[in-house]
């Protein structure tokens, strides 16, 4: 495991954000509630019916603030429930949502979608197998509720602002790792091994 991964695996919430930020045309917006709705009841349909383990996680050999980051993310995490990864799912599907605005917002934040998956499988989070379909999941939601959604839709002043603000996006995410790390660096309750 490397803990340093946590802090991709942690961007999770980036995810939720991201189509806040990029996404504001009112049908668009509507699709894509409804393709994230239907990614968690899929993903939950999934979790009932085939219940399944992360991966035994084993002891954290390093110390500091990634290895008290992916403590944290252990202690809040629950390890059943890993088939399909939603954090997979939810990071394609937010890159998914911001392509269909913007190309290169989409492709750029598909590649971040990539590394979230390899945090999952680096941080012993998920499987590989895990990871595909939550891929693919978020894939079947793009299909149906966003790919017919028409690209000239979106006035030209918005696609040309979405690099923009898909940066703020990733900023407040930065600057919530930042503050993290200043708690965890003057003294904190974060777990220690």
């Amino acid at each position: 495991m490397e803990p340093a991964w946590s802090l991709v695996y942690g961007s999770l919430f980036l995810a939720a954000l991201l189509p806040v930020f990029v996404v504001h045309q009112q049908e668009l917006i509507r699709r894509v509630i409804l393709a994230f709705l239907a990614v968690w009841l899929c993903g939950y349909a999934i979790f009932l019916a085939y219940p399944t383990i992360a991966p035994d996680h084993g002891k954290i050999a390093e110390s500091g603030f990634f290895a008290a980051a992916l403590l944290l993310i252990y202690a809040s995490d629950v390890p059943y429930n890993c088939f399909p990864s939603l954090h997979v799912a939810q990071c394609f599907l937010a890159a998914l949502s911001c392509g269909r605005v913007h190309r290169g917002v989409g492709l750029v934040t598909g590649l971040w979608a990539c590394l979230v998956g390899l945090s999952t499988l680096y941080t012993k989070q998920h499987y590989v197998v895990d990871v595909i379909a939550g891929a693919l999941l978020a894939y079947a939601a793009y299909w149906l509720f966003l790919r017919g959604y028409p690209r000239n839709a979106i006035p030209a002043p918005e696609r040309r602002l979405a690099p923009l603000l898909a940066l703020a996006a990733f900023a407040v995410y930065g600057l919530f790792v930042l503050g993290a790390w200043l708690v965890y660096l003057f003294g904190s309750s974060w777990p220690a091994h």
